[in-house]
């Protein structure tokens, strides 16, 4: 234990599948004039990265081989829009062109969280996010053209070293927003990553 103050860092790259606890389903800029039930999709796919800082091996001289760490993180997600439509309606511009264009729900969600991983020294380690927070931008924007939202979020996983300081795991998240732009942000993801300590 000799180095760990050097040890327990990691940049990561993480993916998978993600969820939206509710639809955009009927909006301004998601369904214009679609018949409803046409931008109902909640589902979709994220990717990330981050990083995550050690801040203490063993909860500052309290809980032996267990660390505190800090994350910080950039994920994006995208949401099944494939049956989305153009948001021109004609009580909006006057006119309509008809048209069927492919509206892309997405979401940049940005977060800083504590993370505590147990078993420090060993090959495996399981964390937890007891709670960080999250800032989230969502598009195309709400009925009152709002797109910026703050929340908290909750995980947890395992990880797995295969080689020296590279890292294989899985983790599970579930994020509450305030829902700030007056549509439901609140959503889940499942997934995998790899970690690269340093």
């Amino acid at each position: 234990w000799a180095d760990d103050v050097t040890i327990g860092n990691r940049v990561f790259f993480r993916g998978g599948f993600a969820a939206l606890n509710s639809s955009r389903e009927g909006e301004l800029f998601t369904a214009g004039h679609r018949a409803a039930g046409q931008s109902d999709g909640s589902t979709g796919y994220y990717v990330g990265a981050g990083t995550e800082l050690m801040l203490s091996h063993d909860v500052w001289g309290m809980m032996k081989n267990i660390a505190v760490l800090g994350e910080i993180g950039v994920e994006f997600k995208r949401w099944d829009s494939s049956t989305v439509a153009n948001s021109d309606t004609p009580p909006v511009t006057g006119e309509s062109t008809g048209g069927l264009s492919k509206v892309q729900m997405t979401m940049l969600t940005v977060n800083v969280s504590p993370k505590v991983k147990f078993m420090q020294g060993s090959d495996f380690q399981p964390w937890v996010i007891p709670v960080g927070m999250d800032f989230h931008v969502i598009s195309p924007p709400s009925n009152q053209t709002q797109y910026l939202d703050v929340g908290v979020q909750f995980g947890t996983g395992a990880e797995y070293r295969i080689w020296k300081e590279l890292w294989l795991g899985v983790d599970g998240r579930y994020h509450v927003a305030s829902n700030q732009t007056n549509t439901v942000n609140n959503y889940g993801t499942v997934g995998a990553y790899v970690a690269i300590g340093f």
